[in-house]
């Protein structure tokens, strides 16, 4: 939001100083982010007319001027195309200093000179060499009206300060010069004089029939006719300033009045030409195939999109605006305009909000109706723009047309006064409450010294609940007046959990191991999630700030990838990347709590990418890539003291061959924590990686619980191996074998290790078939109490042989 201090003065006008009234804004809420000059600093700069304009002797594009400047007649020498007897202009004197023309540089003093021969005696100025914005080439041309030898900087208002204030969301009420003045007034205390609104005489009866077809779209709907305007008038130069300090050209008077009126009371309005439109105005929804030529000559389509419509206006020809955002080409006004049609309304923010962002543009008017705009003032901003058409344009005024159909339901807000002393931090008393409530116009009853009911105003989108009474409470207090006080507490030493998993700690675990911890939106683009997650149906988000953030991830690897796409991309040549965060799966059977919403789970995952060399690039190892062990590797150090097992699974985003689910048995069950695998090759190719990067992704929840740590003595008693090469088919996997040999359940067995696989190849069979392997494990045995002895050790490596036999149908190479 940006205005000039002089324009917020007309409304309010308190005994403070620039600063003074910047940090008291700042203070409350509205938070000052800039504040600056109309124009740098000059000096010696006054209006002047030129009286004589001749042809320079010895140049073509120069001009000899003599020049009344309030005193006695200057000679200079002008080279601007539009310098003419009888125009004023800014004229700077002998000894005047302008602004820099670069920034940085130094300030330009204007000396007596000679130009081609021919004494100057000054410099007529552009508005650019005075840093005021000017659109067109030459000198800066002044009213007519102009008085001749007055400053400049006083006469166009140029030491006039622009306040430019970062608001929030929620502080609709103060996207206009009104709204600020009103937070103003209840700051300081001083009056508030807020511009007066009239009914216009009705001249003329004539009118233009409205159906608002979708209450859902629009709550109110209000217009008039305004015939026989002069669209032609100019607009006045107060106006013009007030637009400019608000950052706006003027374009045309009905424009200008347009874009005045929004700034000054918040509620925008559209002027359409009367002649233009055909047959009566409809408020709807846009329907498919339904386009419309914009006021910046973009051509938009209306039909619904991901669920999403677009309100419209239309007559009996088609569209001829977009609802609350930006009107159309086919019915904008011009200067030949004469008949007008003048129209304010409520739209539903929730019918705005978003609608700007999918046709790639923002808008003032968007901005504040996605916002919340006060209801209850649409008619008085079309009796208030009336006006203004009716001073400087002139016209006949029509009766306004006013359909109210749906407006918002105003819940009263209950503030105990208790509640609001604790959060606070400040023992304020129910009589301060209510003189802050009384300051900025609340309506409330009052419940002795308890508790206050306050009816939030029409303009004031943001009070719903109790917090928000609190905050205004404390805004106007004056946070600057709020204590800072140390947080008192109880302190207890609380004993470590060693039966559960810090996740802190396995962030540091995963941090050790050369991963470096990313942080990306929940948000992700539908096209990546149905990629990687296989998700036809993902959850869409209602109001996506981004194409690409349209849908809510429902795991962790698809902004993986992308990071990996991004760091590929400038030159790196090694990564590894995790991360830790919430994803997002539909579950009817969830229920509604104070961290969950009915119907989907927010489960938190761990996933990480390895992408590169197996190690950074050395002299003492050869370099490879990295493989799927090396990323099985990192995850069993990490999910230490638990042990899993990994077996085929089918993964959308996974190599079919090269990818396993990870299985740990906990209580009897075996519980998937989650995947590990190489990315598959189609995904790959469609990413354009030139290499396939290594993921793993587990659930949080599944590995949180590790049990308490046992204590068991060490032998002093030597260990025993024996080592077993078994023959199976191909398709029996070592952790088939591995779960037969613990089923015997030998107490004895302290180890077993997989420790080699042979395949028979061609020439070489090693007495096996074709369709056999051999895997060769380690046994490692041991008693606390004897030295084990041969007859004790061969009946347990019977058993394990036995076992394997029977289930896995092995035999002993």
């Amino acid at each position: 939001m940006q205005f000039s201090e002089s324009w917020l003065r007309q409304y309010v006008n308190p005994d403070l100083t620039t600063e003074e009234l910047s940090h008291a804004l700042t203070m409350a809420g509205l938070e000052v982010e800039e504040t600056r000059s109309l124009a740098p600093p000059f000096s010696s700069v006054v209006v002047a007319e030129i009286l004589e304009a001749t042809q320079h002797p010895d140049a073509d594009r120069l001009r000899v001027c003599k020049v009344h400047a309030g005193g006695e007649v200057l000679q200079i020498v002008c080279g601007a195309p539009n310098a003419r007897v009888g125009i004023k202009i800014p004229c700077a004197l002998v000894g005047a200093q302008l602004p820099p023309s670069e920034e940085g540089g130094k300030p330009f003093a204007i000396k007596l000179g000679k130009l081609r021969g021919v004494e100057s005696q000054g410099m007529l100025c552009s508005g650019n060499e005075l840093g005021i914005p000017q659109e067109s080439d030459g000198i800066m041309e002044l009213p007519a009206d102009a008085p001749v030898g007055q400053n400049i900087r006083e006469y166009l208002k140029l030491d006039d300060t622009i306040f430019v204030i970062k608001l929030t969301p929620n502080k609709a009420d103060c996207l206009s010069v009104l709204g600020v003045a009103r937070e103003v007034a209840a700051i300081t205390g001083a009056k508030l004089c807020a511009p007066k609104i009239e009914a216009q005489q009705v001249n003329i009866q004539e009118t233009v029939p409205v159906k608002v077809e979708s209450s859902d779209l629009c709550g109110r709907f209000a217009g008039r006719v305004i015939k026989g305007v002069n669209a032609k008038a100019k607009t006045p130069a107060w106006m013009v300033r007030c637009l400019e300090g608000a950052g706006q050209r003027s374009i045309s008077a009905l424009v200008d009045i347009s874009n005045y009126a929004m700034l000054a009371i918040g509620q925008p309005t559209h002027v359409f030409d009367l002649q233009k439109l055909k047959g009566g105005l409809t408020v709807r929804w846009g329907r498919e195939g339904e386009q419309l030529e914009l006021l910046n000559g973009q051509t938009v389509s209306v039909a619904p999109l991901s669920g999403q419509s677009v309100g419209v206006i239309a007559d009996e020809q088609g569209l001829e605006s977009l609802a609350g955002i930006m009107g159309g080409n086919p019915t904008s006004v011009t200067l030949d305009t004469q008949d007008i049609y003048v129209e304010s309304a409520f739209w539903w923010p929730v019918a705005i909000q978003g609608r700007s962002r999918r046709f790639n543009f923002s808008t003032d008017a968007a901005h504040r109706f996605e916002r919340g705009v006060d209801p209850a003032g649409t008619v008085d901003a079309l009796e208030f723009i009336s006006g203004l058409i009716r001073e400087i344009c002139g016209g006949q005024v029509g009766p306004v047309n006013d359909q109210v159909l749906d407006l918002p339901k105003r819940t009263p807000v209950r503030l105990r006064v208790a509640r609001a002393q604790r959060v606070i931090g400040v023992p304020l008393t129910a009589d301060v409450i209510a003189e802050l409530f009384d300051r900025i116009g609340l309506k409330y009853q009052r419940e002795g010294n308890e508790a206050f009911v306050v009816n939030p105003p029409s303009y004031r989108f943001d009070i719903e609940i109790e917090e928000d009474l609190i905050e205004e409470v404390a805004r106007l207090y004056g946070f600057e007046n709020i204590p800072a006080n140390p947080p008192i507490a109880e302190q207890r030493m609380q004993g470590t959990d060693e039966a559960r998993r810090d996740i802190h700690s396995l962030r540091h675990a995963i941090a050790g191991r050369a991963y470096q911890e990313v942080l990306n939106f929940g948000f992700i683009d539908a096209d990546t999630e149905e990629k990687l997650a296989g998700n036809q149906n993902p959850i869409k988000v209602l109001n996506p700030i981004a194409s690409q953030l349209s849908v809510m991830r429902s795991n962790l690897i698809g902004g993986l990838v992308q990071n990996l796409r991004q760091n590929l991309n400038r030159k790196a040549t090694r990564v590894r990347l995790f991360e830790v965060g919430r994803v997002f799966q539909r579950n009817a059977n969830a229920q509604a709590g104070e961290l969950s919403i009915a119907g989907y789970d927010q489960p938190i995952h761990v996933a990480g990418l390895a992408y590169g060399s197996a190690l950074p690039e050395q002299w003492g190892i050869p370099t490879r890539a990295v493989d799927f062990f090396d990323v099985k590797g990192d995850l069993e150090a990490l999910l230490a003291p638990l042990e899993f097992t990994t077996r085929k699974v089918d993964h959308p985003a996974l190599h079919p061959g090269r990818s396993a689910e990870v299985v740990v048995r906990y209580r009897g069950k075996d519980i998937v924590l989650g995947f590990i695998g190489e990315l598959h090759p189609r995904l790959q190719q469609a990413y354009d990686l030139p290499a396939a990067p290594v993921l793993f992704e587990i659930d949080w929840a599944a590995i949180v619980e590790i049990g308490l740590p046992t204590i068991a003595t060490i032998s002093k008693f030597p260990v025993v191996t024996r080592d077993l090469a078994v023959v199976v088919k191909q398709s029996v996997t070592a952790a088939q074998l591995l779960d037969a040999m613990k089923s015997s359940k030998q107490v004895l067995i302290k180890k077993i290790e997989l420790f080699d696989e042979f395949k028979p190849t061609a020439g070489r069979m090693g007495g096996m078939a074709e369709n056999e392997k051999s895997l060769a494990f380690r046994i490692t045995l041991s008693d606390d109490s004897v030295t084990l002895q041969d007859a004790q050790v061969e009946p347990v490596i019977s058993s394990l042989i036995e076992a394997m036999s029977v289930k896995c149908e092995a035999r002993i190479r």
